[in-house]
């Protein structure tokens, strides 16, 4: 059994990300770009992205560690962080550049990520992406 180092690295930095989301949610979003303080529903929402992000990291450092085939949690990270995307460029126009270039920026990079992640070759020298059909 070998490790994943690559989701070792990248499932702990998802983990470390949601578990700041859910101890100090204020300080996070300052974190990541936004000075002011987000209202109650905003803080809700940064909330449920730190419960997203601790399972999602959590289950891929797991993976990981049990040398467990990782390709699965790099495409539910990537899509996580492809969500963030989609709903940050719905309010570009309002976001601060900081909130642009950090929040947008590593959303797009995780993005990078987790599809370079999930098209991965596995340990039997397989490259496809999880849940793809298989030719037989």
């Amino acid at each position: 059994m070998s490790i994943d180092r690559a989701a070792l690295a990248v499932g702990g930095i998802r983990l470390a990300s949601g578990i700041s989301f859910l101890v100090d949610p204020l300080r996070a979003n300052k974190l990541w770009g936004s000075p002011d303080k987000p209202d109650a529903t905003a803080q809700l929402l940064l909330r449920s992205m730190g419960y997203r992000d601790a399972l999602i990291g959590g289950l891929m450092l797991s993976a990981a560690l049990r040398g467990k085939d990782t390709r699965g949690w790099f495409l539910a990270s990537g899509g996580a962080d492809a969500a963030d995307l989609l709903g940050g460029a719905g309010v570009h126009h309002e976001m601060r550049r900081s909130q642009q270039v950090i929040g947008l920026g590593g959303a797009v990079l995780g993005i990078g990520v987790g599809l370079w992640g999930a098209t991965r070759r596995s340990d039997t020298g397989e490259t496809r992406v999880p849940g793809a059909p298989t030719g037989g």
